[in-house]
């Protein structure tokens, strides 16, 4: 049997919305996140996080769940963690994409039954949603964070680009634009929404 994880990385969060503390703000994205992986029947759920943010990753954690300590917080430390923690897939997921549909993580998982390497992009601006990779980490795939990544730039290693799936998107919530995406009718989230007035 396949073992796979989705691992939550505590990533930088430099806007919150007026009025909204930010170190809340970030924290309450990162639980509905956690929250929502929590809940997944098709992978274990795990937090990944730079020393500097453990004691938010302990917070938030649901009991026994992972927490991988990572030097930075970029997507190949958190895959080489999850292969030295015995797991056959794994996929890293920015923490602030809180209102996350996990069909859409099931479609990030669904193409490593044939291709190496997954990713989901960032539906709004650049970056990438998720990244997701067989274990062992292909020695082609190269470290990159999920601000500034693309498809393109995991492609640009791989021997072959069709070896990089790119799967259904989803957009973050990195700024005031982004709010006006959000579903109200969307189960979960619950934190996030606290935050924002209900």
């Amino acid at each position: 049997m396949t073992r796979r994880v989705v691992v939550a990385l505590l990533i930088p969060v430099a806007w919150s919305p007026p009025g909204v503390d930010l170190l809340k703000w970030r924290a309450a994205l990162a639980e509905d996140v956690v929250d929502l992986l929590a809940r997944l029947a098709q992978a274990e759920p795990a937090i990944a996080a730079v020393s500097a943010d453990l004691e938010l990753a302990r917070e938030i954690a649901w009991p026994g769940m992972p927490i991988f300590e990572v030097a930075t917080a970029t997507v190949l430390p958190v895959l080489k963690a999850a292969e030295q923690a015995g797991f056959d897939q794994g996929a890293v997921l920015a923490a602030d994409a809180a209102d996350l549909p996990g069909m859409i993580l099931g479609k990030l998982l669904r193409p490593l039954s044939s291709k190496p390497v997954a990713v989901a992009p960032n539906g709004r601006g650049e970056g990438l949603m998720a990244v997701a990779s067989v274990l062992p980490v292909p020695e082609w795939l190269t470290d990159h964070d999920l601000d500034s990544a693309t498809p393109m730039t995991v492609r640009r290693t791989a021997p072959q680009p069709s070896l990089v799936e790119s799967t259904a998107e989803w957009r973050r919530l990195r700024g005031p634009e982004d709010l006006s995406t959000l579903d109200m009718a969307l189960e979960g989230w619950e934190n996030t929404r606290a935050l924002l007035g209900g």
